[in-house]
């Protein structure tokens, strides 16, 4: 699988703004919601539920939001560097900026697996970060992520 599979290039944000974990969030439910007409509210509190199993702030900078959905069919990616690092209550307990929003269809286990660890080997490599956070705008950002 790869990125390619479920993020597109207008799903893909460089200098968002947000002061904190819920607003982030938030703001990536309300891009979602959007793409996929799902309540922003619905992915809101889904997220934040998996968020309460234990952070997905894999370390380094990185975040991976996700959650599995009964009304989607097919993985689907949003992609935010963030302008300012936040508090993540990562892994490693330093705030991140590189966040890769991943929902799911309920019913492909499978396919969960599949994109989750596609999206954590790409993030996890330092050289993809560091570009990423070196990236000038959203389509070079895109470029860096989903090459193989």
């Amino acid at each position: 699988m790869n990125i390619q599979n479920f993020l597109s290039p207008c799903d893909v944000a460089i200098d968002v703004a947000v002061a904190n974990k819920s607003k982030l969030l938030f703001e990536l439910a309300n891009k979602a919601g959007a793409r996929l007409r799902l309540p922003t509210n619905h992915i809101l509190a889904d997220l934040c539920k998996r968020e309460e199993l234990g952070s997905t702030g894999l370390g380094d900078g990185v975040a991976i939001p996700h959650a599995r959905f009964p009304e989607i069919d097919k993985p689907f990616g949003v992609l935010f560097r963030l302008r300012q690092p936040i508090e993540f209550d990562a892994l490693d307990g330093k705030p991140i900026d590189v966040v890769f929003l991943l929902l799911l269809p309920e019913s492909a286990k499978g396919e969960q697996l599949s994109a989750l660890a596609c999206v954590a080997r790409k993030l996890r490599k330092p050289a993809v970060t560091a570009a990423l956070r070196k990236a000038t705008d959203a389509a070079e950002t895109f470029r860096i992520v989903t090459s193989e």
